[in-house]
């Protein structure tokens, strides 16, 4: 069985938590619509309140990693120069919210303009809630939050940023929203902005859907993540049904996995399939 296989009770609860007709209605709604057109595509959701994804809370796969993987991640500075970290395809900014809990100066990226505001809401009614981004060290100031509109692949953030390279860099949902053709040009992009000594963490979904049946989201692989990793930049070989074909060797420019597990928690939608891989630079 390929690493990410379909399993009929996951894909089961899958169609309960989101609905087969808010699925296919989403993957019609980017159907035959090339990939520079798609940035509208989106932000018309958001305008419309469409939005399945939106789970109101950071994952509980995210909350458990930044909390248990404090050794393979590194600890925030008390004093300093505080670790930067973003956050592509950011949505409403929970995630953006919990890193800064953690003590991180947290970057939110994403091409929706209404997305950003509504981030820049959620900031400032959530932002310093403890009941909902508790502070996880009392010795660490809360990290600052940003929101920027802004495409992933051009450099106009980090200039808006004054932010070169992230300490750490959190993927989720954000691969598998993007046209298929995008995804070697996603990785060179992860490791151009991943500091030398950053990491990469993946929230890996849908690992439960077949590629076959298009999207977004697109279904992914466990595979496709190492084959992507193993020479940024360079096209991936799938089979008949999608899957990433495994390949030889690693790129000296490539990313690394130190770390992969099968969350405790997750969202409901990924529950039992999704998959935590961290990497950093090979």
């Amino acid at each position: 069985m390929r690493n990410g296989a379909p399993d009929p009770l996951v894909n089961s609860v899958f169609v309960e938590d989101i609905g087969m007709d808010d699925r296919e209605k989403l993957r019609q709604h980017f159907l035959d619509h090339p990939a520079e057109a798609q940035t509208s595509r989106w932000d018309a959701l958001w305008k419309q309140q469409t939005t399945p994804w939106d789970r109101s809370t950071p994952s509980p796969a995210l909350v458990d990693t930044l909390l248990e993987k404090k050794d393979d991640l590194g600890s925030v500075p008390q004093s300093g120069k505080r670790k930067k970290a973003l956050v592509p395809g950011c949505g409403r900014g929970y995630d953006v919210l919990l890193f800064a809990s953690h003590g991180y100066d947290a970057v939110g990226l994403d091409a929706s303009e209404t997305a950003i505001e509504a981030c820049k809401v959620l900031d400032a009614e959530q932002g310093y809630d403890e009941s909902k981004y508790p502070l996880v060290d009392r010795s660490i100031e809360r990290g600052s939050r940003t929101f920027v509109l802004a495409d992933f692949f051009k450099d106009e953030f980090l200039q808006k940023t004054e932010i070169p390279q992230f300490d750490v860099i959190y993927d989720y949902t954000f691969l598998c929203a993007l046209p298929p053709a995008l995804r070697p040009k996603w990785a060179k992009r992860m490791t151009e902005l991943l500091a030398p000594d950053g990491h990469l963490i993946c929230l890996e979904f849908p690992l439960s859907k077949p590629p076959s049946t298009g999207g977004p989201p697109h279904g992914l692989s466990s595979d496709l993540y190492g084959e992507l990793f193993k020479a940024p930049g360079e096209q991936v070989k799938y089979d008949v049904d999608g899957y990433a074909v495994q390949s030889e060797g690693i790129s000296g420019h490539g990313l690394k996995r130190i770390a992969h597990w099968a969350p405790t928690r997750s969202h409901q939608v990924g529950q039992g399939s999704d998959r935590v891989s961290i990497w950093r630079h090979a």
